[in-house]
């Protein structure tokens, strides 16, 4: 089954006039009253945080009002947020080589760390208690102690790293780099082995039972399948063209890769690590998230500003939604009955009632909005 497509791609502007701004706020504002009014949209109090890649600010958005609260500063080009488990707190990696702690209820930043000249790909462990990042311009590998707000060391790794990520059982990180895989004790940081992928990986997906890790090699259109235990390469996966992110199913058993270049997702099988389909995705999809029962899997197209619904089972496109112009990060509410799309060209927040995946209101939210988190944060 093919995914819905759409035959024209639409054109966006990063720079937009002080009028055309205005003119969303109010339009965004009514629509946000019309259609809570006539659908009887029940919201709950959450707050989506969104960070502003341009004007260098995290925005918080209450989901209950459907009004932006705070713009809260922060370092130059934020690009990620995380939010730490077991906490009230929120992370922020910018691309400008710090990390900001954002705390909950007061909005503010608590604590902020110099990484390098750059920063990216932050994880935390399942408790919370460690969180840790890469200074790709110095090739290290980042450790924090998050209970005490200090750095705990770093790692001097071979080559520049492009991602890491973490065991479900947080004792192993893995950190891809140009050609290879590492492998490091997450309590000692010592290296455990090293082996080699394809080229120029980058995003890693691991299976939730921690036996094995996939990885997009970016150079080419292949993906790497390597045993973690033993750090054996299991099998180079060809593919339809080159893959930007993995996303698990919650049981582990297939991975949806996401092709922006190919305009495809990709579905592999995790176990007998194999090729199972190639879909048709709509223009150039950059995101993806499942429901947690494993019964639908959204799309974010950043070419046609659409948000497909796809049935997992099935293949079937249950619904899509024109959500805005580029839509780039999406987040589920922890009730999943909204999804939250940050869309970088119209400087807004979409969000969109997920049992008709229709649209409810978009909150303008700060010039480009490149990230959102949505944390179990009741008030």
């Amino acid at each position: 089954m093919k995914l819905y497509r759409r035959s024209r791609i639409l054109t966006s502007t990063s720079k937009r006039s002080s009028a055309v701004l205005a003119a969303s706020v109010v339009a965004a504002t009514f629509l946000s009253w019309a259609c809570r009014r006539q659908a009887g949209v029940q919201t709950r109090p959450y707050v989506a945080f969104v960070a502003d890649q341009q004007g260098n600010t995290v925005a918080a958005a209450d989901l209950d009002s459907l009004q932006m609260v705070a713009s809260i500063p922060v370092p130059a080009s934020p690009q990620q947020l995380g939010v730490r488990p077991r906490s009230h707190e929120l992370y922020v990696v910018s691309a400008s080589g710090r990390l900001s702690v954002i705390t909950f209820p007061d909005l503010r930043v608590s604590r902020e760390f110099r990484i390098g000249q750059t920063a990216s790909s932050l994880v935390f462990s399942p408790d919370g208690r460690r969180a840790y990042l890469l200074a790709p311009d110095a090739n290290e590998l980042v450790s924090l102690d998050c209970q005490h707000q200090k750095e705990l060391g770093r790692v001097r790794l071979k080559d520049k790293p492009s991602s890491v990520c973490l065991t479900p059982d947080g004792k192993t990180l893995i950190v891809s780099a140009p050609s290879h895989l590492y492998f490091l004790n997450a309590e000692t940081r010592a290296e455990l082995g090293s082996v080699q992928v394809g080229k120029a990986p980058g995003p890693m997906a691991v299976r939730p039972d921690g036996r094995e890790v996939f990885v997009a090699d970016t150079g080419a259109n292949q993906v790497s399948a390597v045993q973690i235990p033993s750090r054996r390469l299991l099998a180079n996966l060809d593919i339809a063209a080159p893959v930007s992110s993995l996303s698990v199913k919650p049981d582990g058993g297939e991975i949806f890769a996401l092709s922006p270049q190919g305009s495809v997702i990709i579905i592999l099988d995790a176990f007998h690590d194999d090729v199972e389909q190639t879909l048709t995705a709509g223009l150039h999809p950059v995101a993806g998230i499942f429901r947690s029962d494993m019964s639908v899997f959204y799309i974010a197209t950043a070419g046609d500003g659409n948000i497909t619904a796809l049935d997992v089972q099935t293949r079937d496109v249950v619904a899509v939604a024109h959500a805005g112009t580029q839509p780039v990060a999406m987040a589920l509410t922890p009730d999943e009955s909204f999804l939250a799309v940050a869309d970088a060209a119209s400087s807004s927040l979409a969000i969109l009632r997920t049992d008709r995946l229709g649209l409810v209101t978009a909150i303008p939210v700060g010039a480009n909005p490149v990230d959102v988190a949505i944390p179990n944060w009741l008030k």
